[in-house]
């Protein structure tokens, strides 16, 4: 479970070209989340759903932000 989540946060790094401690900061309020994810630690399920709803949240953010107007 925490591999796919660390690959859908390195996917927003990828995408956004963001750093991982500052993905770690929007999506988990915590800059070392992915440090600790590719360590092989684990996070609540409660906590990897927020972790999922605020990567869409800033992926939907960061596509309005880049549509033609």
């Amino acid at each position: 479970m925490s591999r796919k989540l660390l690959s859908e946060l390195e996917g927003l790094m990828a995408d956004t070209g963001l750093s991982a401690h500052r993905v770690g900061i929007l999506c988990a309020k915590n800059g070392r989340i992915i440090d600790r994810l590719r360590n092989g630690g684990r996070v609540w399920p409660e906590t990897e759903s927020e972790i999922r709803s605020a990567i869409r949240r800033e992926r939907s953010r960061r596509t309005e932000n880049t549509a033609p107007q």
